[in-house]
């Protein structure tokens, strides 16, 4: 299938068009999908490794692999530290290195800082350092990727299982209907930020054990807009049409009628993964996210509270949260801009 426009459908076109013409959704899709892109090649950004060395006429590639120090004429079997001023002078007296911009990774503690830490922005470390000694910036690139990443697969195993229930409501209705909406109303009634705290106070949290937590409560979003799309489409005349050919239950629900529900469906996905990274965000300033040391944006706003003293902590976080879920929220309203029947190209009605 093409991805060039002038092979869509008319229907994509405009859609499409009516995305464009919606200039801060448009422009705020393309600025998150670089800072997107440069998040995901993080480690070519941010890294306590060189990208590049090339020592006694032979090259080599700390990023994608590890070198012992004897390599480079050190003497231990370890892997080379090459921060490490002994280590920078062997490599030097035959050859040379090529750094990231950054030149931390999230984990990396500065030993040289000129101030005690957390030390204030400088020409080493442009966001200054936490209470730890760590590179903000670093620890910013590396939050703004596992936040996106959580956000984005919440989202769509969310999406998935609420499509599929609010699918199965609407369609049956009747008593299937009316006894999934009351465990729905049930389920939906459970205060789950609070639940989280306590489930994730059990056991040691990481990326999937929260991804899954969050999962039992996050499903619900979509039930209820899938359900009425499902309740008003069941009964037109495409649908009698199948079911008189013949075509059977699930063949109707995810061939003919989904397509069409999808449409409602799609506006509130920008939204729903606003939520996940919000409630990601939470769970690590309260301090049952992810696991201690992990880079997190939600861990640098609580350094921020419990360092009044060092503002660019909190200011660093509070820029980088507000940016993204702004835009976010702007590539949001396009999105329902190009979805909305009653607009045509210009983004009026």
């Amino acid at each position: 299938m093409s991805l060039s426009p002038a092979s869509w459908s008319p229907l994509n076109r405009r859609r499409w068009a009516n995305f464009k013409a919606n200039k801060r959704g448009f422009w705020s899709l393309w600025i998150f999908l670089v800072l997107f892109g440069v998040t995901l090649c993080a480690e070519f950004a941010a890294n306590d490794n060189p990208l590049l060395i090339r020592f006694d006429n032979r090259f080599y590639y700390p990023v994608f692999a590890s070198y012992p120090e004897t390599k480079f004429g050190g003497e231990f079997e370890t892997e080379a530290r090459y921060r490490d001023p002994y280590v920078k002078k062997l490599i030097e007296a035959k050859g040379w290195m090529i750094w990231p911009p950054v030149p931390y990774s999230y984990n990396t503690i500065n030993y040289n800082l000129a101030q005690p830490a957390p030390s204030p922005p400088d020409t080493n470390d442009w966001l200054g350092t936490d209470d730890q000694g760590r590179d903000v910036l670093a620890r910013i690139i590396y939050g703004f990727r596992i936040s996106v990443l959580f956000g984005l697969t919440l989202t769509l195993l969310s999406s998935v299982i609420g499509i599929a229930a609010g699918a199965v409501q609407g369609y049956f209705g009747g008593r299937t209907d009316l006894l999934m909406q009351r465990f729905i109303e049930i389920w939906g009634g459970l205060p789950m930020l609070y639940l989280l705290i306590i489930m994730a106070s059990l056991v040691q949290p990481n990326f999937w054990w929260l991804l899954a937590l969050m999962l039992l409560f996050s499903w619900t979003s979509l039930v209820h807009v899938v359900r009425a799309e499902f309740l008003r489409a069941r009964n037109f005349d495409y649908v009698r049409a199948a079911k008189a050919l013949g075509a059977g239950d699930i063949v109707i629900m995810f061939k003919h009628v989904l397509p069409n529900a999808m449409v409602a469906t799609l506006t509130f996905l920008p939204f729903i993964l606003n939520h996940s990274i919000t409630t990601l965000t939470a769970l690590d300033f309260l301090g049952f996210g992810l696991p201690p040391g992990s880079p997190s944006l939600g861990e640098l706003l609580n350094q921020g509270k419990n360092n009044l003293q060092a503002p660019w902590l909190g200011i660093s976080a509070f820029c980088v949260l507000a940016v993204m879920l702004t835009l976010l929220i702007f590539i949001g309203e396009a999105v329902r801009d190009a979805f909305d029947p009653r607009k045509i190209h210009g983004g009026k009605s």
